[in-house]
């Protein structure tokens, strides 16, 4: 079983990115919305506290297969999230908050035991970005008692590049959705007119750190950058200007996952545009795209 880079930090180090993290609990600015609210008396635009809320974990059969190797990615998939995207499949984790709340004590205790007992090649960390101060502590309980497996950050594109910095050396596998290029369907949908922009600036800092996807011997990814893209019902220009950027900005090695299975979902049917699946057609336009641009996609 492979260390993850956390465990080449010092106790010290590790320590000093938790009470740094933390000081965003008092005036939160862990994402581009900067809402400088006290997560301890109010909340913020993602509707989150001061204590992580855990929605479920264990092992995922359903990511990608550098992700899952025998035992499936061991995810930890948090509620509340810092955007509003109108598809969301999972709203009633993002925007509902289903889910228990968790010490950082308690949160440790669930990434040993998907090392220890699940036996997962990676702890996911689901829709983490509102949650790194109360993450970082659980790593840094978990690591005195023996955590090494490599962290997942699996996220909605919309970072911070200084909270980020404060990963440098604690993530290992960066896993970030690129959902628009365009600020008008990010507006529409997401309520984040500014998203590709954030998201632009967030994905190159994740490559500084961590660079392309490396793969180990048993076939799971131990290192690097892996982005997802959704192709949304007639949005395939967009998915070309993004899968440009990707070709254009970041490393040949990284991987790209374009994905099918956008499904109308949460509130999508209020606009006519999403309220159908994908067609073949669109989909197959993308793929021959993206393997143009002699891009590294997932199969």
């Amino acid at each position: 079983m492979s260390s993850a880079s956390y465990t080449q930090l010092s106790r010290e180090e590790l320590w000093e990115r938790v009470r740094r993290a933390q000081k965003h609990l008092e005036s939160c600015r862990l994402c581009p919305r900067e809402c400088a609210v006290d997560r301890r008396q109010s909340r913020g635009f993602c509707r989150a506290g001061a204590s992580a809320v855990v929605s479920s974990f264990g092992p995922h059969f359903g990511e990608e297969r550098v992700l899952v190797g025998t035992g499936g990615s061991g995810t930890i998939f948090f509620a509340h999230c810092n955007l509003r995207c109108v598809f969301c499949q999972n709203y009633q984790l993002s925007q509902g908050g289903e889910g228990t709340s968790v010490t950082a004590e308690q949160l440790a205790v669930l990434m040993l035991t998907i090392q220890d007992r699940y036996r997962c090649p990676n702890i996911n960390l689901v829709t983490p970005t509102h949650f790194v101060p109360q993450i970082l502590e659980a790593v840094a309980l978990a690591v005195e008692r023996g955590l090494r497996i490599p962290l997942v950050y699996n996220c909605g594109g919309y970072e911070s590049v200084e909270v980020l910095r404060l990963l440098a050396g604690v993530v290992d596998i960066y896993m970030p959705d690129l959902k628009y290029s365009s600020g008008e369907l990010s507006r529409s949908y997401s309520q984040a007119p500014d998203y590709f922009e954030k998201a632009a600036l967030a994905l190159r800092e994740m490559d500084r750190q961590v660079g392309g996807l490396k793969v180990g011997e048993d076939g799971t990814a131990k290192r690097g950058l892996l982005i997802r893209h959704l192709v949304l019902p007639g949005a395939l220009e967009d998915t070309k200007r993004v899968l440009e950027f990707i070709q254009g900005e970041l490393p040949p090695d990284c991987l790209v996952n374009l994905m099918d299975q956008y499904y109308p979902s949460y509130r999508a049917f209020e606009y006519p545009e999403l309220s159908r699946r994908v067609s073949r057609r669109e989909f197959r336009e993308a793929w021959e795209y993206a393997e143009s641009l002699g891009l590294r996609l997932a199969r």
